[in-house]
């Protein structure tokens, strides 16, 4: 069900019958809410008991054209303070952090926050470029900090987005966990309606973090 987080903005709810075993505060990719992620929160509700609440990276331009969200400007500090709003929507004792694509890379700033138990991040940016760029907020900026929780990265070894280079930074940090799929490109797990989409790399994936997560 659609939800109205303390911002304003609309976030997308789904709870599981009885108490949770885990609340999951999620970032959509740069396209935002959407039936694909309503279906995905319903889902994860369902299969595991976890609350699961969407936010919505745009809110007030959801119409917004993909060639318009790249280029537009980030804002870094509503969006980790819509993720803390949604992990509260959950209800959950115990949270989790979790993004697709843009919102990879917010998961990972969220996971520096102190507010999430686990922080889980889809082919996110792990250097962003410089109009997504939020000196001393960015990923590797909070990923080291002391209240950063443990983390993992689902990455593919074929994506533009997260280069080699980038995915070494992250191999050296001691709460980073990294799963890469060496032929994977961007985008590779979350919707199957995408050229990229890999079914056996994508169900790999989701074992993963429900292993991570549990």
């Amino acid at each position: 069900m659609r939800i109205t987080l303390p911002s304003g903005a609309p976030a997308e709810l789904a709870t599981p019958p009885g108490t949770p075993t885990l609340g999951v505060a999620l970032h959509p990719d740069i396209m935002g809410l959407r039936p694909l992620f309503d279906d995905m929160c319903a889902r994860l509700a369902a299969e595991h008991g976890w609350a699961v609440c969407a936010i919505e990276p745009f809110p007030g331009h959801e119409e917004l054209p993909l060639e318009q969200r790249l280029e537009a400007s980030v804002d870094v500090d509503r969006a980790l303070a819509d993720l803390v709003a949604a992990s509260d929507a959950t209800g959950a004792d115990r949270v989790a952090v979790m993004g697709f694509c843009m919102g990879g890379m917010q998961a990972f700033r969220a996971a520096g926050t102190g507010a999430f138990d686990r922080a889980v991040a889809f082919y996110g940016m792990i250097e962003p470029p410089p109009h997504w760029s939020a000196p001393g907020k960015d990923p590797l900026d909070m990923l080291v900090r002391d209240q950063a929780c443990p983390t993992l990265a689902i990455l593919g070894g074929r994506d533009r987005w997260t280069p080699a280079d980038a995915i070494e930074q992250l191999r050296v940090l001691p709460d980073v966990e990294i799963a890469l799929y060496p032929d994977a490109d961007h985008g590779f797990v979350h919707d199957a309606s995408r050229p990229a989409h890999r079914a056996d790399d994508a169900a790999d994936a989701w074992r993963r973090v429900v292993a991570f997560l549990a």
